[in-house]
């Protein structure tokens, strides 16, 4: 026997039987909460930091518009000192989010395939003590009053480790790897839950405290929800990953795995299964991020005018939807497949961005993000397609590339739908929601097709087994 088999005594670390869950104790869902509530202090207080640092530096001051009434008309000529700060906050943030997003396309895609063979825990480790180098850094930057540069810095050693792109990439892939497949869009959904419940502790206390503390308390709380999050995965969680084997880490056959996925699966019907599902998750979290980054901004301009409180109960409620469709998932489960499930969620995440579309008064905005409680149904039903298409031993390649095709969401969705506002505020105010809406009868279309699809070559395979001898 092999020196590895004789060190890895049975009664440590048992084999996970097939279908069988962890321990919720022992789960991935209390680290994916962790580090989204990082994730999510992070990235609002950073880009306020940048406005009033670099407003600082350039002489500019939120007080000096204060006076002005607040929320205009929308065509007022915009104060050419603030034109110069958001110009300056916007090109910091789109070099930071554009290192990271390079970055961690190489490092997702390496540490992903490895994860399938070393176990999942070595690749929730990484990140997360990256992510807590990243808060680290900021830190330092706000006590020592660095360059701003040095927050670019942190983000890329942050991506050298994978970031909160691989952290996502290991947990549905722990999952994945401890689900039967008849329960695994629900164990799927109930993450995703985990990634609403954490946004909105995040962007609701995050921007509370700000206003009463300032920036460095609330990084301390980032700083310790990821380190929180590197512990959990380094003492408490339990390996998924049934039969691990000692492979190299810098290899080329790490993407070469992930290549293959779209080229050389083991079913024919599953490479076009693969893209198909993959561009509707694209057009689908695009359309979210894009809405979602304009909620606000939609919110502060005129006719809503809405203050800080009421952009805090907009926020939660649009983060609830993650909560309402988890539950409206279940039920739905009960009496439809999970395909018409995943329709029935797109239904609701049109209509509601129609209604906000349309939306001038507070109660048809409220209207709005009532309608979209079954808008995030969806994507839990395409993780769980797409992990249904691969085998065991490719979960983690498969959720790397998910990861990078959500990275890629988050860049065309910015460029996108911030570009699309203010070209489009001289006639409806609204319009990049509607703009949504439209885009996402094209996954609807997809997802149906599919299920058409293999619902006729189900029954044809049913019919040629009757009448065979």
């Amino acid at each position: 026997p092999s020196m590895a088999a004789m060190a890895a005594p049975p009664p440590a670390e048992p084999p996970v039987p097939p279908g069988r869950r962890c321990p919720a104790l022992l789960g991935v869902e209390p680290l994916l909460f962790l580090a989204t509530v990082s994730l999510g202090l992070q990235g609002p207080l950073a880009t306020q930091y940048l406005w009033d640092r670099l407003g600082a530096e350039h002489g500019y001051s939120d007080r000096n518009s204060s006076e002005s009434g607040g929320c205009g008309d929308g065509n007022a000529t915009a104060d050419p000192l603030r034109q110069e700060v958001e110009a300056l906050v916007s090109h910091w943030n789109l070099y930071i989010n554009l290192g990271g997003f390079f970055v961690s396309l190489f490092s997702v895609t390496l540490f992903g395939p490895w994860s399938d063979s070393v176990g999942r825990r070595p690749a929730l480790i990484l990140p997360a003590a990256g992510m807590a180098l990243q808060t680290a850094i900021y830190l330092l930057v706000m006590y020592l009053e660095l360059h701003v540069a040095f927050f670019l810095l942190g983000r890329v050693l942050s991506s050298l480790t994978g970031d909160y792109s691989l952290i996502l990439a290991s947990c549905f892939s722990s999952v994945a790897d401890t689900s039967e497949r008849r329960v695994r869009t629900f164990r799927v959904a109930v993450l995703e839950a985990c990634l609403g419940t954490a946004g909105m502790v995040a962007s609701i206390g995050g921007g509370q405290w700000r206003k009463a503390q300032g920036y460095v308390n609330p990084f301390w709380l980032a700083f310790a929800a990821s380190l929180a999050a590197t512990l959990y995965a380094a003492f408490f969680l339990r390996e998924s990953v049934k039969q691990k084997k000692e492979t190299k880490l810098f290899t080329l056959g790490h993407y070469k795995a992930v290549y293959r996925l779209y080229t050389a699966p083991e079913h024919p019907s599953s490479r076009w299964k693969l893209a198909l599902y993959s561009l509707a998750f694209f057009l689908i979290v695009t359309v979210h991020f894009g809405a979602k980054d304009l909620y606000v901004l939609y919110e502060l301009g005129f006719p809503l005018c809405w203050a800080s409180d009421l952009i805090g109960y907009g926020s939660a409620a649009s983060y609830l939807a993650y909560l309402s469709s988890l539950a409206g998932l279940r039920l739905l489960q009960l009496c439809l497949e999970d395909t018409w499930v995943a329709e029935i969620g797109l239904i609701s995440n049109i209509a509601g961005l129609v209604v906000i579309s349309l939306a001038t008064t507070t109660p048809l905005m409220f209207t709005g993000y009532g309608i979209l409680f079954l808008s995030m149904a969806a994507t839990p039903v395409i993780r769980s397609k797409l992990s249904k298409l691969v085998s065991e031993t490719e979960q983690g390649a498969l959720f790397a590339s998910v990861a990078c095709v959500q990275g890629l969401c988050s860049l065309v969705a910015t460029g996108v739908f911030n570009s699309l506002y203010p070209a489009t505020l001289h006639f409806m105010r609204g319009f990049p929601f509607l703009f949504g809406a439209i885009i996402l009868l094209i996954p609807a279309a997809i997802l149906g097709w599919i299920q058409i699809w293999d619902s006729k070559h189900d029954y044809s395979h049913f019919q040629d087994a009757s009448l065979s001898p």
